[in-house]
């Protein structure tokens, strides 16, 4: 008698950054056949030229600044002088150093990742791929794609994750020397003299707070009327506050129309005629998917005008057996989201339970200085009337830790359902806002109320003992 045994589910995933890694490991966990082609090495440009990179170059500027605000705290620098005199020093800067180590970092986390997929059986190519239909990938694995080697994947299941790249304008055009994209910036060798910023959305704002603790005289060039726009009004103006305060130059309403090298740096042209000249100038002026000739349209995904995979909340795209996951979709451009897109993309497609992705719920953070973290309703949103909510704000000067750091800025504001007194968010601008903002995340995830927040004992003296004086502040009277 014969018997017939069932096959395995063959997965498919294109593209190796966090979206892709977490779909990968998650259908390799339930059983399923699962191969991940990666162009560049796993992780993606997520861990080996943006997110892991950017963020250990903030690191050393928070070093740097901490060093520098010590004085505050009565702790004090000096070196003895040719006289024999104290002096006090300057912090200085190795930047090839800083760089060589964060891309180091960058390296071993991809290596520590595909580490982790091979472990878990995962069949890694590393190559260029394209969909054939909806039912397979093939993959050029020859240096130049010449069109000579070629392999095809067959999948049940295909998961996209091929994230994005930076935007680039005909009229500056960068060169990787004096003109860059952040993926770039690796490349200098010491802190520029004078870095222009261009774009003053989250990733112009986080390089130019870096850079000018690192040392660096930075122009930010927005062309809105302040720093980070459509962020909470209050940190926005808060970090445009600190901007100004540190010796930033901020252009409002200005937009850049051309940068071009000169003999010395570069030289940027605004759409009034106005020139800055600097050493260096950085394009932060957004990103476009990587979705372009990877044959989403002939398979009959469907894209967006900006050429994003439109997705729904168990990531799955116009095709039923083709999901997305990442930059590359319309779903918010966050790491984390990614890796959850991912999950939840292969959990779907395998009949596992899922619980779609409610995007209000997940909490975001600008690693500025100090850094904005938000989740949930906006007050924008309250403002307008969207949603029925209170409003708190407490400034974090009157936090007791807060005071023995020498902490000035930031504030914890807290939003509340009118009525229940269910979280239903909040925004924390305070150094290290990414760590503190996850009990309330979880309160806005578990729809806990200001009470049940404020019945929970923070530590004293403690950052966090501002969110419990928000919620107490919220109380609501039965």
């Amino acid at each position: 008698m014969a018997y017939e045994f069932e096959r395995k589910q063959r997965i498919a995933v294109l593209g190796g950054g966090p979206g892709g890694f977490e779909a990968a490991l998650a259908g390799a966990q339930q059983g399923a056949e699962v191969t991940l082609i990666e162009r560049v090495g796993v992780g993606g440009s997520a861990v080996i030229t943006d997110v892991v990179p950017s963020k250990s170059l903030i690191a050393t500027a928070e070093a740097s600044n901490s060093i520098r605000e010590a004085t505050d705290l009565g702790v004090q620098f000096f070196v003895r002088g040719e006289s024999g005199k104290p002096a006090r020093p300057d912090v200085a800067i190795n930047l090839a150093a800083v760089n060589k180590r964060l891309l180091g970092l960058a390296r071993q986390q991809s290596e520590d990742m595909k580490a982790i997929l091979i472990r878990a059986g995962v069949r890694l190519v590393q190559g260029q791929g394209r969909l054939d239909g909806a039912s397979g990938v093939i993959v050029s694995t020859a240096p130049g794609d010449s069109g000579t080697d070629f392999d095809r994947i067959d999948a049940d299941t295909i998961v996209v994750s091929v994230g994005a790249s930076p935007r680039l304008l005909a009229s500056a055009m960068p060169d990787g020397e004096r003109i860059l994209t952040w993926t770039q910036l690796y490349n200098l060798k010491a802190v520029p003299e004078h870095l222009i910023v261009v774009g003053s959305g989250v990733t112009g704002a986080e390089f130019a707070s870096a850079y000018r603790a690192l040392g660096s005289k930075v122009t930010l060039i927005s062309s809105r009327d302040q720093v980070l726009p459509g962020e909470d009004a209050d940190a926005a103006a808060l970090i445009e506050d600190v901007f100004i305060r540190n010796g930033m130059v901020l252009l409002a309403k200005s937009r850049a129309e051309s940068v071009v090298r000169t003999a010395t740096g570069v030289l940027v042209t605004l759409s009034d005629g106005r020139t800055v000249e600097g050493s260096h100038c950085l394009m932060a002026v957004g990103s476009i998917p990587n979705t372009a000739g990877i044959g989403l349209e002939e398979a009959g995904v469907q894209l967006n005008e900006s050429g994003h995979i439109r997705v729904n909340r168990v990531a799955r795209t116009s095709v039923p057996n083709i999901y997305a996951a990442g930059d590359c979709t319309t779903s918010l451009p966050l790491a984390s989201v990614a890796s959850m897109s991912g999950r939840t993309a292969v959990f779907h497609a395998m009949g596992d339970v899922v619980s779609p992705i409610e995007v209000r719920n997940v909490a975001a953070n600008i690693f500025t200085q100090p850094e904005i973290a938000t989740v949930g309703w906006t007050q924008k949103q309250i403002e307008e009337g969207l949603v029925r909510g209170e409003i708190y704000k407490l400034p974090l000067a009157s936090n007791p830790r807060a005071k023995m750091m020498g902490i000035k800025d930031g504030f914890v504001k807290l939003f509340a359902s009118v009525g229940s007194g269910a979280v239903i968010g909040g925004v924390i601008v305070a150094p290290k806002a990414s760590e503190l903002i996850f009990p309330l995340a979880l309160a806005v995830e578990h729809r806990l109320t200001v009470d049940e927040v404020a019945r929970a004992f923070p530590v004293y003296p403690s950052l966090t003992s501002s969110i419990t004086d928000a919620a107490r502040a919220l109380h609501v009277v039965q």
